[in-house]
């Protein structure tokens, strides 16, 4: 019977051989030593640790792989498999993924808590339908005008040098209402355009500005909310679907407390990274009232043509415009 026992042995053997790992190749924008990039390394960690070694990601921080163009180009040939871009950054794959960052939607943070719980659902289902899975959103915060020059209403803009986000048409839109001409360029080169003067003027989130060191290139900060920001990690449906359902459970679980987690502490440190661009010499400036209205006023068309326009489907604008009447309805009454 030896060869009975060599095979019996053989089989023991091959059992204790793990499968061959599968690779998530991730690329973002986010730069290596933030706190974005820490938690999703200790997320890819415990995915390693739970998986036993069946389910790896390989993080490509600080834009290495380029714009989230470039990034998407990347995926769609394979040679990455997911990303963690921001709303606007998927409008190339899912339009819907900017209707938060429409101009001057929100009011409040609490006013974005109420529309999230509803709106969030549809959108990570919108990316399924389109063949991402998204492990959550996770807030970016409200994006603020940060200038060389002071700006404090939408006139003082003129003559400056406005950079808008390549591929964000809401931006563009805005700009174009106002009867300014911005600048397209990709987030990558936002620092060299601002150290060059090519722009002088940028729209961001204070921690965003302090990650990608835009804040050293900037004297003044308007600190009427523009819009408001998210991202999220999402990976190629078909790669992600080959995992076994268990190991599938184990990546949406784990990278589901990560992105739950950002979305809490993002909220914090982007009002901590206030006091710090003030220590850094950043002076804020407040617009009246009369001046956001006025604001408002110029781009509210731009933003009606755009919504009929076929940038959102009907059902999401429906569904955020919804939740925002319940919720200052609901305000109104206390």
């Amino acid at each position: 019977m030896p060869v009975v026992r060599f095979l019996l042995l053989f089989i023991g053997l091959t059992a204790l051989v793990p499968a061959q790992a599968v690779v998530f190749k991730i690329a973002t924008i986010a730069p290596d030593g933030t706190h974005w990039m820490e938690e999703m390394r200790k997320g890819a960690d415990e995915i390693d640790k739970q998986t036993q070694g069946r389910v790896q990601i390989r993080f490509y921080p600080g834009g290495v792989m380029g714009n989230d163009s470039t990034v998407l180009r990347k995926i769609r040939i394979g040679q990455l498999q997911g990303g963690a871009i921001t709303g606007g950054g998927l409008a190339e794959i899912y339009g819907d993924t900017q209707v938060y960052s429409i101009p001057f939607t929100f009011n409040s943070y609490a006013e974005v808590d109420y529309v999230r719980k509803r709106v969030d659902p549809l959108l990570i289902a919108g990316l399924k339908e389109k063949g991402f899975i998204s492990f959550g959103i996770s807030e970016g915060g409200f994006a603020y005008l940060m200038s060389k020059t002071p700006v404090a209403g939408v006139d003082d803009l003129k003559g400056h040098k406005v950079w808008v986000p390549e591929g964000d048409e809401i931006s563009r839109a805005s700009f174009d209402a106002a009867h300014i001409s911005p600048i397209s360029l990709p987030l990558t080169d936002v620092l060299t355009g601002l150290q060059t003067g090519m722009i002088d003027t940028i729209a961001s989130s204070t921690v965003g500005a302090i990650a990608l060191q835009w804040y050293t290139q900037v004297k003044y900060l308007n600190d009427a909310p523009l819009m408001y920001l998210y991202g999220t990690m999402m990976v190629k449906r078909d790669q992600f679907e080959k995992l076994s359902p268990a190991d599938q459970a184990v990546v949406k679980r784990v990278m589901g407390d990560v992105f739950a987690r950002l979305d809490v502490t993002n909220r914090s440190d982007n009002e901590a990274a206030k006091d710090v661009l003030k220590k850094h010499g950043i002076t804020f400036l407040h617009s009246t009232e009369a001046e956001t209205r006025h604001w408002r006023e110029v781009i509210a068309p731009a933003m009606t043509k755009l919504k009929s326009s076929g940038q959102f489907s009907p059902a999401i604008l429906k569904a955020q415009d919804d939740a925002i009447a319940e919720f200052r309805k609901g305000a109104a009454k206390h």
